[in-house]
């Protein structure tokens, strides 16, 4: 099993080391990460990030794993990034996002017909796509996995574990990595969040939300 993580400037560093240390507990898995050069790529927080390919060298993938961040939208203009993703998407046996990696699978037209999930406050613009936005941490499709924002990639990489490997691996690499969330507040989503922190952070989103919705409809 190889699975390829695809980064770009500016994404979100959770979303790719989260699933990134627990796949690559997968029982006989290669992971590789793999950019559009071998420079280190910057993520949202100054954190650089090396590739180990890039896509001139990248190898046969059997997943495909696209994190999200707000450097999305450059990378939907992206030629390069973009036929990448399509191609060995299209490819792959697993095709997977987590947050707004949705909307580049989506570019790709990889979510064409797919129920699918993403970060709370980008998952009105999944059916630009012809995606069905379904609720939860993780959603399956067939052989499309997506998970919602940032932290999600946790509960997303695991499922993909059990898929894979069973439910004792996927056991295992829970406990050996301690992931036992007991988070000191209960505003993790909208849907349990008071209603004026979220109609605050829905205005704080508003912004870029917009310029990714017309940056889709100027690209598709």
């Amino acid at each position: 099993m190889k699975i390829g993580f695809i980064l770009f400037p500016n994404v979100t560093q959770l979303d790719f080391t989260g699933p990134l240390q627990i796949l690559h507990r997968l029982p006989g898995a290669t992971t590789v990460i793999i950019a559009k050069s071998a420079a280190p790529v910057a993520s949202d927080c100054g954190l650089g990030l090396m590739p180990t390919h890039t896509f001139d060298t990248a190898p046969d993938l059997d997943m495909i794993c696209v994190p999200g961040g707000f450097g999305v939208v450059e990378a939907l203009g992206d030629t390069e990034t973009m036929d990448f993703v399509r191609q060995t998407g299209g490819a792959a046996a697993y095709v997977t996002s987590v947050c707004t990696g949705a909307l580049i699978l989506g570019g790709a037209g990889l979510l064409k017909g797919k129920q699918a999930t993403t970060h709370w406050a980008y998952t009105d613009l999944l059916p630009i796509f012809g995606a069905t936005h379904v609720p939860g941490r993780v959603v399956r499709d067939g052989n499309t996995f997506t998970g919602g924002g940032v932290t999600a990639g946790i509960d997303f990489a695991l499922t993909v574990l059990k898929e894979l490997a069973g439910q004792r691996t996927a056991e295992a690499v829970q406990l050996g990595l301690e992931y036992n969330p007991s988070p000191p507040t209960q505003t993790g989503h909208p849907d349990i969040a008071p209603a004026k922190l979220t109609a605050a952070m829905r205005a704080r989103y508003a912004e870029p939300v917009a310029t990714t919705r017309t940056a889709l409809q100027r690209l598709l």
